[in-house]
C-alpha cells in the first residue's frame, strides 16, 4: 500500500493502493513451471524451426530458454512431426536440460495430438480448427440439430486427448483465435468477442465433463480492442460460472519493430494492469529471442516481475547540468547486471531528489561539473562529474550490493 501525500480538495488524505491484484486462478503445471495467480506471470514464445529438423529445433528451444523463455511452443502439423518431438525432448535432457514444451495441433488432429501428448507437457488446440467445418456460402440458417451434431463430433474427437492428458497429469491450452472462428460461431455470434468466448466455453465444458481442469485459455486477436474485449468478457463469464482457469495473453500477428512492440504492450499491459492474465507471449515477426525482453519489460514496468535494473531518468530540459543521455548510457552499462536495483539519473537538483525518491541510488546534477550521489532520499556525497560513475559504483560496493558482471560481459567491456 502506497500513501500519497497530496491532500484531497477536502483536506482528507488519499490512500491509494498501487498494487496490481491478479484475478484468482487455479495452478496449472506445465513441466517444471506452474501457471496461475499465486505464481509469477510466465513468459512464453515459439520456435520457428521445422520440428522435423531435430538439431535445429533443439538449438532454437535452447536459445529461447537461455534468454528467459520459460515455456516453449513448437508446431506439429503431421504425425512425423509429433514423433520427432520424442527425440527433441531426449536431446534437450541429455545435452542441456528439460524445457517445458507445448505442441500446437490443428486441423482434425486427433491422432497427431494423441501421439504428441506422450512427448510434451501441454497441447494447444484451436477450437476453430480442431474439427474443421467447411463454410457454406449459401447457408441461411444453422439448425439446432446441425449445431448439436457438430458439438457431438467435437466431443468424440476431443475426448481421447482429454483423457490422455488427464491421466498423464499434463495440460491443455484452449487457444481461440479471432481470425479462425468456426463457421457455427461466426454464423451464430458474428465475428465478435462473444463468438470467441462461446467457442472457448464449449471446449471447457467438454473437458470439465471428463473431470479435466488442467486448462489454460487464450483469446487472441490481431486488433487490440477486439483482444481486450474478448479477454475481459471471458474473465467475466468465467467468474459468473465459477471457473478459475488461467489466461494466456497475446496480440497475435503484432508485426515487427517499434509498432509491434507498442501494439503488444497496449494489449497485454492493459489487461495485466487490470489483474487479468497469468502467462504472456509477445508475437513479433522477428527472431523469437527478441520477444523475451519485451515480455519482461512489460512485467517489470507493471511491477509484476523484477528481472532487471529499473532506471529512473528525467527527459532533460534547460536546467540539465550534463549530457543526460550519455551519462544514463554510462550508468546503465556499469550497473545493468545488478538485477533488482532501482537507479536514478536526474539532470538537476530542482526535481531530482523528489522524483527519484523510490530509487535505491541517485546520480543528480548538483551544479556545473559536480554530481550529488544519493542513497534513497539521503545525499551521501558530492563528486566531480568526471568521477560520477566510478563513485556511484564505489557507493554500491560499500553497501554490499555489488556483484561482478558475468565473465562474458566483462570481456565485452574490455574490447
Amino acid at each position: 500500500m502506497q500513501t500519497l501525500s497530496n491532500p484531497a480538495p477536502s483536506g482528507i488524505s488519499l490512500n491509494v493502493d498501487t498494487t496490481i491484484h491478479r484475478r484468482k486462478t487455479r495452478p496449472v503445471k506445465v513441466g517444471s513451471v506452474t501457471i496461475g495467480s499465486e505464481f509469477p506471470v510466465v513468459v512464453q514464445s515459439m520456435i520457428n524451426e521445422d520440428t522435423l529438423d531435430i538439431a535445429g529445433s533443439v538449438a532454437g528451444i535452447r536459445r529461447l530458454h537461455e534468454v528467459g523463455c520459460e515455456i516453449v511452443r513448437v508446431t506439429v502439423p503431421s504425425m512425423a512431426h509429433a514423433k520427432a518431438l520424442a527425440e527433441i525432448k531426449q536431446r534437450l535432457a541429455s545435452s542441456y536440460q528439460p524445457v517445458p514444451l507445448v505442441a500446437d495441433v490443428h486441423h482434425n488432429g486427433m491422432r497427431i495430438a494423441l501421439e504428441v501428448a506422450k512427448h510434451v507437457d501441454k497441447v494447444r488446440i484451436n477450437p476453430g480448427l480442431y474439427v474443421f467445418e467447411k463454410p457454406k456460402s449459401d447457408r441461411t440458417e444453422y439448425t439446432q440439430a446441425e449445431f448439436n451434431d457438430i458439438g457431438d463430433k467435437i466431443r468424440q474427437t476431443l475426448e481421447p486427448l482429454v483423457v490422455s492428458l488427464r491421466d498423464q497429469g499434463k495440460a491443455m491450452r484452449i487457444g481461440v483465435n479471432h481470425g479462425s472462428l468456426a463457421e457455427r460461431m461466426l454464423f451464430t455470434y458474428g465475428d465478435t468477442p462473444e463468438g470467441m468466448v462461446e467457442s472457448a466455453l464449449e471446449f471447457i465444458r467438454i473437458c470439465e465433463s471428463l473431470n479435466f481442469r488442467n486448462l489454460v485459455i487464450s483469446l487472441k486477436a490481431s486488433r487490440v480492442p477486439v483482444m481486450l474485449a474478448a479477454y475481459r468478457l471471458m474473465a467475466q463469464r468465467m467468474d459468473t460460472l465459477s471457473m478459475d482457469y488461467p489466461l494466456h495473453l497475446g496480440v497475435t500477428e503484432a508485426g515487427d519493430g517499434e509498432y509491434g512492440r507498442i501494439k503488444s504492450t497496449a494489449g497485454i499491459g492493459t489487461l495485466l494492469a487490470d489483474g487479468i492474465g497469468d502467462t504472456i507471449r509477445v508475437s513479433l515477426t522477428e527472431a523469437p529471442e527478441k520477444e523475451i525482453p519485451v515480455c519482461y519489460s512489460i512485467l517489470q514496468a507493471l511491477g509484476l516481475r523484477k528481472t532487471m535494473v529499473e532506471y529512473v531518468a528525467c527527459p532533460s530540459c534547460g536546467r540539465t547540468l550534463f549530457n543526460l543521455e550519455e551519462v544514463l548510457h554510462q550508468v546503465r552499462e556499469a550497473t545493468k547486471h545488478l538485477s533488482g536495483l532501482d537507479v536514478a539519473v536526474m539532470g538537476c537538483i530542482v526535481n531530482g531528489p523528489g522524483e527519484m525518491a523510490d530509487a535505491d541510488y541517485g546520480y543528480v546534477g548538483q551544479q556545473p561539473g559536480t554530481i550529488s550521489l544519493y542513497r534513497g532520499r539521503q545525499e551521501i556525497k558530492k563528486v566531480p562529474e568526471a568521477q560520477g560513475v566510478e563513485e556511484l559504483i564505489k557507493l554500491i560496493k560499500a553497501d554490499g550490493r555489488w556483484v561482478d558482471p558475468p565473465a562474458e560481459e566483462a570481456e565485452c567491456d574490455l574490447l
